[in-house]
């Protein structure tokens, strides 16, 4: 192994310290590991400092109208890294379309927390695909997944060139040793692996359960505000992206790639993540979801769960998300003569939604913390009977939700579920029961409330 401790940011061993993060969301950032290993003025010098390798990576089209791309100075190139490739089999990690003629994803589910088993799992082999939309292979739609998480990743990478992944931390504490640095991740916050980066993924606290939302199509955005104005909501500012740190370690490694679908594996001598230094704005990032400004009514109604949308991937439609993010977290109800909890209805958007912690306020019983939700497109839901009897008579007075975070993964395709979510996880079978004991209220009397 090469002599790596010239950097504060890479231990005895060649392995990766936690330095730090750069505010801003989409910010053009650089950083260096070693001094004067970034060049300055250009991004292709003849000779890089150090013996380095210029390289770019590119998140979109070159001609797009505001290419997202960055330039990495690497002790190797990543051909280096890319060998002959076999594939691999994980039955649990799913990608669109995935439909099974004997899973009937038509109707409103819920499902009790995936529970830990006793079987060692890592990132990969703990993936459990719940849902899929779109098609992969023409980068639209989702997949949205539960991962259980034991053991780290010991020499082994991963990326997937067919998404980004929004990670949702449910328990435990995951750290992300990415090719542009280090992300240290707990439940309240989330994280954005772009496509195509390489990491690995590791223990902190463990086992580790939480939530992924992996996005075949454009990249997650900030919403528009529109008349909410420049504040509230996600703030730029709050987002993190990773400083540079690399590794120089030379042991047989294995690369994991997602493409298409498909799984493939490559055999190297090295760590791939041998980034020295790098800038632009196509990075990891994390954000922590305490930060989040809730906006809402103060008068009367209950608005839009849009105004919740933390980030958002657009679609070909506008107006229309291929995905939106949306937290439900502590806030305060205000509204006068109205019906607080969220209304019935029928939306031509699909719901995956996941508790983090707590109780959500339209279904104080059975949506558990680490437990999922699906409200496929157009299929009616709302409140049960105990939340709509408690809402509709409560003292109005200003209430405080408090000790709850949720959150929807939204999207325009129909959700399909798997061969897991619909016969091993552990699906609630009575959740549609929760609406059967709504009573018939209406006898015509004029003015009855």
């Amino acid at each position: 192994m090469k002599d790596a401790v010239t950097s504060p940011l890479v231990q005895a061993d060649g392995s990766l310290t936690n330095p730090g993060y750069m505010p801003g969301f989409g910010n053009d950032f650089e950083t260096e590991a070693l001094p004067g290993a970034l060049p300055q003025g250009m991004n292709s010098p003849q000779k890089c400092n150090y013996g380095l390798y210029g390289e770019q990576l590119s998140g979109t089209a070159f001609t797009d109208v505001r290419p997202e791309r960055t330039w990495c100075y690497r002790i190797r190139p990543s051909v280096k890294h890319s060998h002959r490739y076999e594939k691999v089999d994980l039955p649990h990690f799913r990608s669109a379309p995935d439909i099974h003629p004997d899973v009937t994803s038509l109707g409103q589910y819920r499902w009790d927390p995936i529970p830990h088993t006793d079987e060692p799992l890592t990132w990969l082999t703990g993936m459990r695909t719940m849902t899929t939309a779109g098609d992969v292979n023409t980068q639209v739609g989702m997949a949205s997944h539960v991962y259980l998480v034991t053991e780290s990743m010991q020499d082994e990478y991963f990326f997937s060139a067919d998404s980004e992944m929004l990670v949702v931390p449910q328990e435990g504490r995951l750290r992300f040793a990415t090719e542009l640095g280090i992300i240290d991740l707990e439940p309240k916050e989330i994280a954005i692996i772009p496509r195509g980066l390489v990491y690995r993924v590791e223990v902190l606290d463990g086992p580790a359960r939480g939530f992924v939302c992996e996005n075949y199509g454009q990249k997650f955005e900030l919403p528009g505000r529109g008349p909410i104005g420049a504040n509230c909501m996600a703030n730029p500012r709050d987002f993190k992206a990773p400083v540079a740190a690399y590794e120089d370690r030379e042991v047989p490694s294995t690369v994991t790639v997602k493409w298409c679908g498909q799984f493939h594996e490559t055999k190297i001598g090295q760590s791939p993540l041998d980034v020295v230094a790098w800038h632009g704005n196509y990075a990891p990032y994390k954000y922590d979801l305490r930060n989040y400004c809730p906006v809402g009514a103060i008068l009367f109604d209950h608005p839009d769960p849009s105004i919740f949308t933390v980030l958002t991937a657009p679609s070909g439609q506008p107006g229309t998300a291929n995905i939106d993010f949306v937290l439900f977290r502590e806030r305060w109800m205000v509204m006068e003569d109205t019906f607080r909890p969220p209304w019935y209805h029928k939306n031509i958007m699909s719901e995956m939604m996941g508790n983090i912690y707590g109780e959500y306020d339209a279904k104080p019983q059975g949506f558990v913390p680490g437990g999922v939700s699906l409200h496929n497109m157009m299929l009616p839901h709302g409140p049960d009977r105990e939340a709509f009897e408690k809402a509709s008579n409560a003292n109005l007075g200003p209430d405080k939700l408090d000790n709850t975070m949720s959150f929807m993964f939204e999207t325009r395709f129909p959700q399909q579920l798997t061969q897991f979510a619909g016969k091993e996880a552990p699906l609630q079978d009575d959740y549609i029961d929760c609406w059967a004991d709504m009573e018939k209220k209406f006898d015509g009397t004029p003015g009855k409330k």
